[in-house]
């Protein structure tokens, strides 16, 4: 992903990928980083509108995303367009120097085409149909809603192809938050479809599902199911429900192609994007593929509250970044403060929001936009904050974001738009499959999570006092010197053939205790764990053993290394030749379960490279301890920086941000551009909470 002077460079030798293409400003040069929202004019009267221009000026907003949820007011009836509200907010918008990233409009439908064509409507697992009234309530696979929204998608563009107003398009909004399962007729004829492309034979579908089993052998493509619910205690085929996951992603992924090649085709000169939804808690695409289908990467991302807050939001943009290739992306949405959708909806406290956004920024977002510009005065997210709070212009919120608007211009001005993230020397890599594996029901341990794992990893780094980057696993990960596979349970050969090279050519590579258990059809590995990595990790376990609250068990297990292992552990049995073990299990909980002096941590030699194998959970804290001792060599010693670095040929852009919530004193290179709650003096700098310093170093 970085060529020699960690630099990032592409996605893999061989992606299929759309030229990357970033919407302008109207600003004179049409550069800037994009700061607004997601505007909703037709949710307010029209005596609104005028008062909304003059505080985005006020508030340096120079985006909208138009129209998301609009279709009903663009299309009252199934015979009725109307056009003329659009018209004229387009032109207030343009006319003062907002440009507008326009939507599509189709994920959420008029109530008419509910009523009138209820078969649109998907169904969920128990055969209950998915009703009207929240957002995308419709099928990907049904014909008649996908011809409805492509006339949406063809009217618009003939409107506004030609609107200089206009710099982008939004595809749809969110795609998979609420269909992302369809169990429709539809789609269990599409579905058969899927199958019968990406297997071509019966046999080979039935030998990749392991029909074997249960008496579950197909004789055609006809009788093959959607895995709808099959009682309270059923368990669905893995490889089965494996299939019908990644079958949804494209699914969905084709009808956004759909509407995108509709509009393309009417105004192909302007950038088109979808916002993806990642952050640690969900990834719900393989968007690793679906970044190969948009011009630029757009996310939504939605603050965790408490300690991890300021961590897990650099973790989620790193891997969004890595779908980006490393160019920058455009953050679609984030909240100004509180969200209404959570069981504990907490605040942001002053200055968060503004810490928050610069963070996004650092890790390379080039666009900063919130739901929504004007909160909503009815309907389910009455109380999810936005730009313009229901307190008003004069509150503390519209203040800072009054601030924060005139900070971005700063960054603008010195040039950060358009430059991109320095990659670390550590890839963590993630995998949809791998993610959505980790929820199947019929693994040793239902309290499995692969992005989970990927963020305690991230953490550990961050407590190592290295910053690592999460990657793709389908991505370039070749320049660097260290991966990790965490909790990768499904590994193809393909991959563990790349994880093979990578380090005979002298890479280092982190194994952990539930990577490579099974093929990606959910095939397990024989001739004992970790299967296809054995060789890598050199060392075999032929059991797992899995902790937790039995009655009269143990329910942790102590490493002579003096970390506690509280949920799984491999009963390693050999360990290869040149083996360091450098860690085992001791104690009288190790001597009840059978594992007292096994092998719990193992360092390996290969080829040029080597590898460490994990063979049980450790904590966060075990994990940094872990990494300072053997592969960063840094002392244990968790920082309370997270130091970034964006670049181009003209200059680099130093981003130094508090982690937690006290003072620090630190030193900086370079000429200050922006001090957020920061004081400098000569080349240090007192961060206070929620502070940022971000320093501009010119290319000689």
């Amino acid at each position: 992903m970085q060529h020699a002077d960690n630099w990032p460079l592409g996605h893999g030798p061989n992606a299929q990928r759309r030229e990357f293409r970033w919407p302008q400003l109207l600003t004179a040069d049409g550069k800037g980083i994009a700061y607004g929202g997601d505007y909703n004019p037709d949710q307010w009267p029209e005596s609104v509108w005028d008062d909304d221009i003059r505080l985005m000026k006020k508030a340096h907003v120079n985006v909208v995303a138009l129209g998301i949820f609009s279709w009903d007011k663009l299309q009252p009836t199934e015979y009725e367009w109307d056009f003329t509200w659009l018209d004229t907010i387009i032109d207030k918008l343009g006319s003062n120097g907002i440009s507008v990233d326009l939507a599509s409009m189709t994920a959420t439908a008029p109530m008419w085409l509910y009523e009138k064509y209820p078969e649109v409507l998907p169904v969920e697992a128990n055969g209950d149909v998915i009703n009207a009234g929240s957002r995308q309530s419709w099928s990907a696979e049904s014909p008649i809603f996908k011809r409805f929204a492509l006339e949406v998608c063809k009217r618009l563009a003939e409107r506004y192809k030609d609107n200089p107003y206009v710099t982008a398009w939004h595809i749809g909004n969110e795609y998979g938050w609420n269909q992302r399962h369809d169990y429709s007729k539809n789609s269990e004829d599409a579905f058969r479809r899927w199958c019968k492309r990406k297997y071509g034979t019966i046999d080979a579908l039935n030998e990749a599902w392991g029909t074997a089993f249960w008496s579950q052998h197909l004789n055609s493509f006809s009788e093959v199911l959607v895995p709808r619910h099959m009682g309270a205690d059923s368990m669905v085929n893995p490889a089965q429900q494996l299939d019908y996951e990644r079958f949804g992603s494209d699914s969905i992924k084709e009808f956004y192609k759909a509407e995108r090649d509709m509009i393309e085709s009417i105004c192909p000169d302007k950038p088109i994007t979808t916002n993806f939804m990642v952050s640690t808690d969900q990834c719900v695409m393989d968007y690793a593929d679906w970044s190969d289908e948009v011009d630029f990467v757009s996310n939504d991302h939605y603050f965790t509250a408490g300690r991890t807050h300021v961590d897990e939001l650099a973790c989620s943009d790193s891997l969004v970044s890595g779908f980006a290739n490393g160019r920058p992306w455009y953050l679609m949405e984030h909240s100004t403060s509180a969200v209404q959708w959570k069981p504990l909806n907490a605040r942001k406290r002053h200055g968060e929001m503004t810490r928050d956004a610069l963070e996004h920024v650092a890790l390379g977002a080039d666009a900063i936009c919130f739901f929504q510009w004007r909160q909503s005065r009815s309907g389910a997210e009455t109380f999810h904050s936005a730009m313009v709070p229901h307190a008003g212009e004069d509150s503390k919120l519209f203040r800072e974001v009054c601030e924060l608007g005139a900070t971005l211009e700063a960054l603008s001005k010195a040039g950060v738009q358009g430059s991109e993230v320095m990659a670390g020397d550590t890839a963590i890599l993630f995998d949809a499959d791998c993610e959505w594996m980790t929820r199947c029901e019929t693994l040793p341990s239902m309290q499995l999570n692969h992005f989970h794992a990927v963020r305690d990893w991230y953490y550990a780094f961050l407590d190592a006092g290295a910053r690592a980057d999460v990657v793709p696993l389908r991505g370039d990960w070749s320049a660097y010197r260290t991966i990790v596979m965490p909790t990768m349970v499904n590994i193809s050969e393909q991959a563990a053939r790349r994880v093979r090279e990578f380090v005979c050519a002298g890479g280092r590579v982190i194994i952990d205790y539930a990577t490579g258990l099974m093929d990606e059809n959910f095939h397990a590995a024989l001739g004992g764990y970790p299967g296809m990595l054995r060789d890598i990790a050199g060392v075999r376990s032929e059991e797992v053993v899995i902790l937790g609250e039995a009655d009269g068990e143990p329910d942790a297990l102590q490493l002579d290394s003096g970390a506690t292992v509280r949920l799984w552990a491999n009963d390693v049995t050999s360990v290869g030749e040149g083996a360091q073990v450098l860690a085992r299990y001791v104690g009288p909980e190790a001597q009840d379960m059978e594992l007292d002096d096994v092998p719990a941590i193992v360092q390996h030699p290969f080829g040029e490279g080597v590898s460490w194998y994990i063979g049980c959970d450790l904590s966060v804290e075990a994990k940094a301890k872990f990494l300072c001792e053997h592969v960063t060599g840094q002392p244990q010693e968790a920082p309370s920086i997270i130091h970034t670095v964006r670049g181009d040929e003209h200059a680099t852009y130093h981003f130094y941000l508090a982690r937690d919530k006290k003072a620090h004193t630190i030193t900086f290179e370079g000429e200050p551009v922006v001090a957020f709650r920061a004081r400098t003096d000569a080349n240090s700098a007192q961060l206070e909470r929620s502070g940022m310093l971000v320093t501009k170093i010119a290319r000689k």
